[in-house]
């Protein structure tokens, strides 16, 4: 059974400054991509998708034939475009940002064929995370079941500037809740707050930082999801995002599905400031120099 990695790649980066999906930053330039492509595939996945802005097309087919050269798997671009909206629905005139992590999956639906992985383009996930996620993708029935690696929430933030999480409860090992939580504040001492409702936040809790595992199954009820996005106010405010862990907690809620909590030794670390960059490069730098990846990924 073939098992896709879904790389997240069309967001707009704002908070960044830029487009952080195709930053060099490993010792010889890797793109954070490149790294969980490397760890997906000596997991045991046989294809990836990366869905990308139409503005990336060039460079990414480029990075596609790269790797169909290099490792003979399939590797295919989906676009995440206003072209791929239903047709009952009208663009707001002056709506600039993509429609989120729902609507970015649903761009890769016509490419996944069975189970698959989905994940942010600008996230390191730690080497064992994928094998973790390939095991329980083999275990999941066919329908009402998903998976996600889950974060501790004081090793996801930044103290660049605030950050938004889906911070979850979890019972014996499956979530009970997400709550999109979007300004998530670290302090010097460890201590986190969310801005929005002035509350402390447990550096404990469990985060889900994207990195779910779905069936096939799964397309169908989130096109419905996502239709329903559209049709209400959220389709019409110009900054809002269909988000994949609003939806998951939506259809757990509703008894459509249970989702295990797979848990990680792997370190995480991503890109959300430039001034997270630096810290990045040290530690992909550092991961190479103790042989967990060779000379060189290109």
């Amino acid at each position: 059974m073939k098992i896709t990695l879904v790389i997240m790649a069309a967001g707009l980066g704002s908070r960044y400054g830029g487009n952080k999906q195709v930053e060099g930053v490993g010792p010889h330039g890797e793109i954070l991509m490149e790294y969980a492509i490397y760890d997906a595939l000596r997991a045991g996945f046989g294809k990836v998708v990366f869905v990308i802005k139409p503005e990336m097309s060039e460079m990414m087919e480029r990075l596609c034939v790269r790797l169909r050269q290099k490792t003979a798997v399939e590797a295919v671009c989906a676009v995440q475009d206003y072209g791929s909206l239903p047709d009952f629905y009208t663009i707001p005139q002056d709506r600039v940002k993509p429609y989120g992590t729902v609507h970015a999956l649903l761009c890769a639906r016509e490419a996944v064929d069975g189970p698959c992985c989905v994940i942010n383009a600008d996230d390191y996930y730690g080497i064992d995370a994928y094998q973790t996620l390939y095991d329980a993708l083999l275990r999941l029935p066919p329908e009402g079941q998903a998976a996600m690696v889950g974060y501790l929430l004081k090793n996801t933030a930044s103290l660049h500037g605030t950050v938004s999480r889906g911070v979850c409860q979890v019972k014996d090992g499956w979530l009970q809740s997400v709550r999109e939580t979007l300004k998530i504040q670290l302090y010097p001492d460890g201590s986190l707050r969310d801005l929005k409702t002035d509350r402390a936040l447990d550096p404990e809790s469990v985060v889900s930082m994207n990195f779910w595992g779905f069936m096939p199954s799964i397309f169908p009820v989130m096109q419905d999801y996502f239709e329903d996005f559209l049709r209400h106010d959220d389709g019409s405010n110009l900054k809002s995002e269909c988000l994949l862990p609003v939806m998951v907690d939506g259809l757990m809620q509703q008894g459509r599905l249970s989702v295990a909590v797979l848990r990680t030794e792997g370190q995480w670390f991503g890109m959300t400031y430039q001034q997270d960059r630096p810290l990045a490069a040290q530690a992909l730098a550092e991961l190479h120099m103790k042989g967990a990846y060779p000379e060189t990924l290109r």
